[in-house]
Order: structure tokens, then C-alpha cells, then sequence
């Protein structure tokens, strides 16, 4: 499995929330995911990053490669990316 860190859309039309979410690289945005790690609201003032950084550090040294919006969000919420 090829894992990937990426953004989970969840939230109504016009207004987004995310999650961070572990998957496998071959399945849908909105489909299966392994583990949630965290969420992400970009509406509230100011945005809302809530990542548990020990669950990141542990898929990331398992190999899961963040996304590159996933990788500055990762920056922003103080968890060290290679």
C-alpha cells in the first residue's frame, strides 16, 4: 500500500472543512482511509489546524507521503516534515 497524508472534504455545500486523513494513494478523495489524524477549517477567523502530531511523525516515518497542501498545513501546525 502506498500510503498518502491528504485532505478528506467533509462539511455542506459552499462551506468546506477537512480532515487529515491517512489512505491508501489509489482510493478517492471522500473514499476509504486508514486513520484520521486531524482536521482542518479554513472558514472560521482564523483558520482552525488541529493535527495530532505523534500520529503524523508515526505515518511518516512508516513512509506515508503528505500531500503538498497537507505538507504546509503540517508547517503551520508546528510538525517537523523530512
Amino acid at each position: 500500500m502506498a500510503a498518502r497524508i491528504r485532505l478528506r472534504r467533509t462539511g455542506t455545500t459552499k462551506r468546506p472543512a477537512y480532515r487529515v486523513v491517512v489512505a491508501d494513494s489509489r482510493t478517492s478523495r471522500d473514499g476509504r482511509f486508514v486513520e484520521a489524524i486531524g482536521y482542518y477549517n479554513p472558514l472560521s477567523d482564523p483558520p482552525v489546524i488541529k493535527i495530532d502530531a505523534e500520529k503524523a511523525q508515526a505515518w511518516l516515518k512508516k513512509g506515508a507521503l503528505p500531500t503538498n497542501t497537507v505538507r504546509h498545513l503540517f508547517r503551520r501546525a508546528g510538525v517537523q516534515v523530512a
